[in-house]
């Protein structure tokens, strides 16, 4: 038995408020893998800080509010899953036999996490980029004849297990490794697609974070899956398409679209998401959208239940009296996520021959809100 069947590569305070809340109140009902160790991928201070904390073991806190039901939740949750820290540039030999150890691993790393480094060599010290970390790491794995690993990248790409494999097995040709590691590697781990929702809205001091009550981990069914825990807000899918169809066109689609009605109005720049929603017109509009151009789409593919009840919670949760997440912060990158959630919807109604009328959503793609409005900062 091993202390930590749990590695985790990343600092972040989603995964504090997500998968490691989600292990702790599992491991309550004997319901978990185990513990989890913690490990730093990056130079960040701010995650140095937490890594100091995390190596300490300690409990620490998540507090849970926002609206459910129509009811008000306010309350804090004492998460004891993380029981270890390691930074892999300076402690890579106990990184190493962590990873020979466990039973799987969950990833969170940053935007840009999947990007590879051409100057990681596997003979040298320890890799900048993750990928090749998690490639050098493999390879050790492999060579100390353990089991293979499951990997749980919760990283918001497409077919995120898919993606993370096929970048290793990149950096792997690169290396020009055996044939039998890199099979080894390709097609015996267990490469995991999943779906995390949940908004994380800040952190607390020196770790900790504030948190939504809605929380949604979907993963992608395949042989050979064991999922680090059990818990009410994890679901096993054969499809995970459906999640992140919801996601992509109703809560990150009405994020964007609220933020594209508050730059064509000129609105405040500290307006909240919150506030828009308490703006009759902004949420008029956004409601419309909705009902107009939204749903019809997932109604012609077969979805209209889920969809209807997905966005009473968007709603709900857009309307978080405890969250201050400013149109000013979604519209960053604006014209790249309309061009995604805009058009991907549309795009999704021509594929499936749905006489819907968009145009709302034609209009917003059409402008260039987005390059005409300074970014905050």
């Amino acid at each position: 038995m091993t202390a930590f069947p749990i590695l985790q590569f990343g600092t972040s305070r989603f995964l504090q408020a997500h998968v490691d809340l989600f292990v702790s109140q599992a491991l309550a009902r004997g319901e978990a893998m185990g513990r989890i160790a913690v490990v730093q991928t990056t130079s960040s201070k701010e995650s140095r800080k937490r890594l100091d904390a995390f190596a300490a073991g300690k409990a620490y806190r998540v507090q849970v509010k926002g609206l459910a039901g129509g009811k008000i939740v306010d309350e804090d949750v004492e998460v004891t899953s993380v029981g270890a820290g390691f930074d892999a540039s300076s402690q890579w030999d106990e990184v190493e036999r962590l990873f020979n150890e466990a039973h799987c691993a969950v990833s969170n790393t940053a935007d840009r996490g999947y990007e590879i480094d051409p100057a990681d060599r596997p003979n040298a010290g320890p890799p900048r980029s993750f990928p090749a970390k998690l490639a050098k790491l493999m390879l050790a794995r492999h060579r100390a004849g353990a089991k293979p690993i499951t990997l749980f990248p919760c990283e918001l790409t497409p077919a995120n297990g898919k993606a993370l494999r096929a970048v290793v097995l990149g950096v792997l040709d690169g290396w020009d490794v055996p044939a039998k590691a890199r099979r080894w590697v390709g097609d015996e781990c267990v490469w995991v697609n999943s779906l995390v929702d949940r908004i994380v809205s800040e952190p607390l001091e020196p770790v900790g974070a504030v948190a939504e009550p809605y929380a949604l981990w979907a993963i992608e069914d395949q042989r050979g899956l064991e999922l680090p825990c059990r818990h009410a807000s994890i679901t096993v899918t054969g499809d995970l398409k459906p999640y992140e169809r919801l996601k992509l066109f109703i809560l990150n689609l009405g994020h964007t679209y609220l933020a594209e009605i508050w730059a064509r109005a000129g609105g405040a720049p500290t307006l909240t998401v919150r506030e828009a929603m308490a703006d009759k017109p902004s949420r008029a509009e956004l409601d419309q959208l909705f009902d107009e151009e939204v749903l019809p789409v997932f109604a012609g593919i077969g979805l209209k239940e889920q969809a209807e009840a997905y966005r009473a919670t968007v709603v709900e949760r857009f309307s978080n009296p405890f969250l201050d997440h400013r149109l000013a912060e979604i519209l960053i990158n604006h014209e790249a996520k309309k061009q995604r959630r805009f058009g991907g919807l549309i795009d999704l109604a021509k594929a499936h021959n749905l006489r819907v009328k968009q145009p709302r959503l034609r209009a917003a793609l059409a402008s260039e809100i987005g390059n005409r409005v300074p970014h905050p900062g």
